[in-house]
């Protein structure tokens, strides 16, 4: 179980939020490269970072993510806002390893099916609900789309991967939704990354021992910030 820590981008900044809402937005001191060369210090083997800017139609950060793919050493997997060929182009050019495509699977099959072909093995999808319904722009819009059904979806599409996030649960601190993620690991055959409401060890722990193999990473972030996990110990726990 490969533990993945999670770099929040607004305004050139950490932060993290409850639920994805805005308004539960909280700043981290420091910069960002430099946290970035602290996970990677206790170990981190891989960086997931998100441009909430780009996410909520506001802007991008896309300059603070080059510094931390330059700084960083390992991959970093990025997204928030990514919606055309150019921008992903972008990002790669950042020297980003891998995109991760959310909204746009939902909103533009055709073009999403494009840059999944396009970019063979460099396309992640976020697969972000509300129990059975996805949401997209940032979490802010609920869609009729099912979950499961967007799985077997992007899979018959040629995706390899998808990270799975049960908004209700992030930055909770109340552990993954197991349920959920067993029924997105059993919908399709992709690989999976847990995404959502990791408070400590123990939460590893019980996603390991409680999910099929195909589900082989997790990311984590507030625990983190909030000093609830060691990234160290959590990476070596799990391991």
């Amino acid at each position: 179980m490969l533990v993945v820590p999670a770099i929040d981008l607004r305004d050139g900044t950490c932060v993290r939020m409850k639920q994805g809402d805005p308004t539960t937005e909280i700043e981290y001191a420091g910069d960002p490269v430099e946290r970035a060369r602290a996970f990677v210090d206790a170990g981190a083997r891989r960086l997931h970072v998100i441009d909430l800017d780009g996410a909520f139609g506001a802007g991008e950060n896309l300059a603070a993510v080059e510094q931390i793919c330059t700084s960083a050493g390992v991959p970093v997997q990025m997204g928030g806002g990514i919606r055309t060929v150019m921008h992903a182009e972008r990002a790669f050019a950042a020297g980003v390893s891998e995109i991760i495509l959310g909204t746009l699977v939902v909103e533009d099959e055709r073009l999403a099916r494009h840059m999944i072909n396009r970019f063979a093995g460099r396309v992640i999808v976020a697969i972000d609900a509300r129990g059975s319904q996805v949401a997209t722009h940032g979490w802010q819009e609920r869609t009729p789309v099912d979950r499961d059904a967007l799985v077997r979806h992007v899979a018959q599409w040629g995706a390899s991967r998808v990270i799975f996030t049960e908004i209700r649960r992030d930055g909770m601190g109340e552990g993954y939704d197991i349920e959920a993620l067993n029924a997105v690991a059993n919908a399709a055959e992709v690989k999976v990354t847990a995404s959502g409401g990791a408070r400590n060890i123990e939460d590893l722990r019980e996603l390991k021992s409680s999910v099929p193999l195909t589900v082989d990473s997790c990311i984590v972030g507030s625990a983190l910030y909030n000093g609830t996990m060691n990234l160290r110990e959590a990476i070596a726990a799990v391991a």
